[in-house]
């Protein structure tokens, strides 16, 4: 295959549901490589490069949760979209919270996984070239490297996930401007689902203890509306 193609790692245990969704993703023009459990999913991942990942939760021998959870700890922009026939919403949380991108719960359409797709790469192609995240920001006593994801204060680095640097910058962008939860989880996530909502508490938990040795940068709780994300400025 054509050296251009994305290269999608598809773990799923279901033999004939990972026939269908490989030969569809072909169809469409990926380079597709399988994997029918965790172990093997790993291993594909250690000796690969890919571009995004499709991932069952429940798979033999490693869950799909310790999977993304094993991958975040060396790669956190890879895009996971993560295929299950659980629905618990404690579950669809803990898989956006651990460095998933997206939940789709089964049984789940084609056309929706191919559009969840094609959001995901044009997002994670789009990266290196935005002028923007290459800079280095200042907020507060703190400099954001989006490009290297990373959160520095006194020479201190703190490595952060893609998810929460893109919602840092989407907060720097807009500081001091009040923000709705619609408003930021569409333009960070893309939706505004109520499961993505209550992954939203989880990352503005994080990020308040990120700034907290800077009392001039503080993420603002208004009730019934949303955040604001308040930056002094220096006199």
């Amino acid at each position: 295959m054509s050296s251009n193609l994305f290269r999608i790692l598809l773990v799923e245990d279901d033999e004939a549901l990972r026939f269908i969704v490989k030969d569809n993703l072909t169809e469409h023009g990926y380079d597709v490589e399988v994997a029918a459990d965790g172990e093997i999913a790993l291993e594909l991942f250690g000796q690969n490069s890919f571009d995004l990942i499709v991932l069952d939760v429940m798979l033999p021998k490693i869950d799909g949760f310790k999977v993304a959870e094993t991958i975040r700890k060396t790669n956190d922009q890879v895009p996971i979209i993560f295929l299950t026939a659980r629905s618990m919403t404690e579950d669809k949380i803990t898989g956006l919270t651990i460095g998933g991108d997206d939940y789709i719960p089964k049984p789940f359409s084609m056309e929706e996984l191919l559009l969840k797709i094609r959001i995901f790469l044009k997002r994670s192609q789009s990266q290196p070239v935005d002028s923007e995240s290459s800079s280095v920001l200042k907020i507060g006593q703190f400099d954001f490297h989006f490009d290297d994801l990373s959160l520095t204060l006194n020479g201190e680095a703190r490595n952060l996930t893609l998810k929460e640097a893109e919602l840092i910058r989407y907060f720097a962008r807009n500081a001091n401007k009040v923000l709705s939860r619609n408003e930021i989880l569409e333009n960070v996530w893309g939706s505004d689902d109520y499961f993505l909502g209550r992954s939203l508490d989880v990352f503005i938990s994080r990020l308040r203890k990120y700034f907290k040795a800077d009392a001039s940068v503080k993420i603002i709780n208004l009730h019934g509306i949303g955040f604001r994300f308040s930056v002094k400025k220096e006199k």
